[in-house]
């Protein structure tokens, strides 16, 4: 099985595939060594060398020097060793090259399987590797076939897949679009690697300000986080160490080019661009905006905050569905509860009066709680013993008798609900 040009054809291959040379040469090994052991059977002892000067595949077998051949497949004769190798002695074993063209038929088909199966699994390998590092990344790529629920997009080497949950609401493709995608996963299946592209996911927003703001791919200005409602509204955190830089004008750009080129590639989704704060108190104020807010009380514990705002601003804070609050709670990390300065009040009412209502609650008692930041039966439930009894002053032991009670009205069948303006991710 001479080839002519070897080395010319798998250089070609590895181009085209994107499969190293080496694992190209091996593949040819394993064919010839295939077809050697369906010619001879399983006994043969071969060894197979690529010449790199004449580009061709050596194939040497190894037989017993010995004094009568018995088996000429397996043994040679001293005298025609001695030709090839004047020092060789019997029993020893002599490599002999092989005429690959003496194979036969069956056996070169066998080496053709064994060349397209091993090509396939080399080239997937190529694929599976020149592409899981990638994950993260943005990539552009053209559509090929569309169906129900997934679009599939050629990347050039590969074939990736963007599943309909991954897809903004409202966009349409036609076959030979070209498409910018996150890829969001790869992994290997039984019919190979399976690479899985995003259109909706925040790192897909961050990746295309990354592009857009030198300022960011130069580490000068940091995105921290980024909430999307793809296709419809979407919101990111940024911040700088420099002061002479304004991070939210530099992702906004001169006259907004450069947040509209990031609009335009996600249809038109509005972007907020808000400003990190290290104090979260700050921070949730500005994913917040436009919103006013009144006061913020924040619950470590819980990693929660309730937001207070004015009346008439409730409806921009929460936003539409519960979007603005929604994308801000994901954008900050914490859980937000956002009320109206009237239910706050009413609110802040209503627990004074179920503090009051435990039986050896007083009016100095109960403002001396309210001060230290537990506002209703209800928190006085959650709290230690140790807390209470230094909040009001008292010892652990009526402060254990007031938790008690509160306890007990808390779980009373007729203890009211709390309404709430609440709006949590």
């Amino acid at each position: 099985m001479l080839i002519t040009d070897m080395k010319r054809v798998i250089e070609q291959v590895s181009r085209d595939k994107g499969i190293e040379f080496n694992v190209l040469v091996k593949t040819l090994e394993e064919a010839l060594r295939s077809a050697a052991k369906k010619k001879f059977g399983n006994k043969i002892d071969i060894e197979i060398q690529y010449n790199e000067e004449t580009g061709e595949l050596e194939v040497f077998q190894f037989k017993e020097v010995a004094n009568e051949v018995t088996d000429p497949d397996f043994q040679i004769e001293l005298e025609e060793a001695r030709k090839l190798d004047p020092e060789c002695e019997i029993g020893d074993d002599l490599g002999t090259k092989m005429d690959t063209t003496t194979f036969g038929r069956i056996a070169a088909q066998s080496a053709k399987q064994v060349i397209i199966q091993k090509l396939k699994m080399a080239e997937r390998n190529a694929v599976f590797n020149n592409f899981i590092d990638r994950e993260g990344e943005n990539i552009n790529g053209i559509v090929q076939r569309i169906s129900r629920n997934e679009i599939i997009v050629n990347l050039g080497q590969a074939e990736a897949v963007l599943p309909k949950r991954e897809q903004i609401p409202g966009e349409a493709y036609r076959r030979g679009d070209r498409i910018r995608a996150y890829i969001l996963k790869v992994h290997e299946e039984n019919r190979g690697p399976q690479i899985v592209l995003s259109r909706t996911h925040p790192n897909f927003l961050i990746n295309l300000f990354k592009t857009e703001v030198p300022e960011i791919s130069e580490g000068i200005v940091n995105i921290i986080s980024a909430a999307r409602d793809a296709g419809s509204r979407g919101k990111i955190a940024v911040s700088t160490n420099d002061p002479d830089i304004d991070p939210v004008g530099a992702c906004v750009g001169i006259k907004g080019n450069r947040v509209q080129s990031v609009v335009q590639e996600l249809k038109g989704e509005k972007i907020d661009i808000i400003p990190w704060h290290v104090d979260p108190a700050k921070f949730v104020c500005n994913a917040l905006a436009p919103a006013d807010i009144s006061r913020v009380i924040i619950d470590e514990t819980n990693h929660a905050m309730e937001v207070v705002v004015p009346d008439d601003a409730l409806s921009i804070a929460i936003g539409r569905q519960g979007q603005n609050v929604r994308l801000a709670s994901k954008l900050t990390g914490w859980q937000l509860d956002v009320k109206s300065e009237t239910r706050y009040d009413e609110s802040l009412q209503e627990g004074y009066a179920s503090l009051l209502s435990l039986p050896d609650m007083t009016e100095a008692l109960a403002d001396l709680i309210v001060e230290n930041g537990f506002f209703s039966a209800e928190d006085l439930a959650k709290a230690t013993v140790e807390e209470i009894a230094a909040a009001g002053q008292i010892s652990e032991e009526a402060a254990q008798s007031l938790i008690n009670d509160a306890e007990r009205i808390i779980a009373a069948p007729h203890a009211p609900e709390k309404p709430s303006d609440t709006a949590e991710e």
